[in-house]
C-alpha cells in the first residue's frame, strides 16, 4: 500500500468510526463535567465522592469495551482503567492511600505491558531518569521512613511507564507524559508543600492523560485493520 492509498484508507476508517467514537465518549465527557461542577470537598470522604471521581474512568473502560472490543492491547488498557478506578476510590480516604498507590502501580504495569518494548530506546530511559530522578529524590526527603520504599518503587514504575509510552508515541506518549506530570504535582502537593489549585491541575491532567491513552487503542485497531 503506497502512501496515498494508506492515507485515504486511514481517513475513510476514521470517518466511519467518528460517530461511534463521539457517542461512546459522551459518558466520559459528561461525568467529567459532573465531577468538576460538583467539586465535592476532599474533607468529606464518602462513597458518593468516590463514585463521582471514578465515573469518568469507568466511562473510558466502557468506551473501549464497545468501540475496541477485541485485541490484547484494548484488554490491557481496560484492566488498567479498572485498576485506576479502584485507586481513585481508595485515595478518597486517607487511610487507604497505600492501597490506592498499589492499585495505580498495577495500572502503570498494565500500561507498560500494553505499550510493549519495541522499539526499546534505552537512551530515552536514560533521559527520563536524569530528568525525573532528582525530583523523586527531593520528594523522598520529605517522607516518613515507612513511606520511602513504597513511594520510591511507585516512582520507578511511573518512570518506566513514561519511557514505554513515549517510545510508543502518538496519543499514548502524550497521555503517559500528562499522567507523569499529574502524579508529580500530586506528590509535591501531598508530601512537600501545598500548591495553589493543585487538585484542579492534577485532576485535569489525569483525566486528559487517561483519555489520550485510551484513544491510542484506536490507532492500534486501525493498524491491524490496514
Amino acid at each position: 500500500m503506497d502512501a496515498g492509498k494508506a492515507g485515504q484508507s486511514l481517513k475513510t476508517h476514521c470517518s466511519a468510526q467518528r460517530p461511534d467514537v463521539c457517542r461512546w465518549l459522551s459518558p466520559f465527557i459528561l461525568s467529567c463535567c459532573v465531577y468538576f461542577c460538583l467539586w465535592i470537598s476532599e474533607d468529606q470522604p464518602s462513597w458518593v465522592a468516590a463514585l463521582v471521581k471514578c465515573l469518568p474512568i469507568l466511562g473510558l473502560a466502557g468506551f473501549l469495551w464497545v468501540v475496541c472490543p477485541g485485541g490484547g492491547y484494548s484488554w490491557l488498557l481496560q484492566g488498567a482503567l479498572l485498576c485506576s478506578a479502584v485507586g481513585d476510590a481508595c485515595l478518597i480516604w486517607p487511610g487507604a492511600f497505600l492501597l490506592g498507590m498499589a492499585t495505580f502501580a498495577t495500572t502503570h504495569l498494565l500500561y507498560i505491558w500494553a505499550f510493549g518494548f519495541s522499539p526499546l530506546q534505552p537512551g530515552l530511559l536514560l533521559l527520563i531518569i536524569l530528568a525525573s530522578g532528582p525530583y523523586l529524590s527531593l520528594v523522598l526527603q520529605h517522607l516518613e521512613p515507612d513511606m520511602g520504599l513504597p513511594v520510591a518503587a511507585y516512582g520507578l514504575i511511573l518512570m518506566a511507564m513514561l519511557w514505554r509510552g513515549l517510545a510508543r508515541g502518538g496519543s499514548a506518549g502524550w497521555g503517559a507524559l500528562l499522567f507523569t506530570l499529574s502524579d508529580g504535582m500530586l506528590a509535591w502537593d501531598t508530601f512537600v508543600q501545598p500548591l495553589p489549585h493543585a487538585r484542579l491541575v492534577v485532576m485535569t491532567t489525569y483525566y486528559a492523560a487517561q483519555l489520550l491513552i485510551t484513544l491510542s487503542a484506536l490507532r492500534s485497531q486501525m493498524a491491524k485493520t490496514d
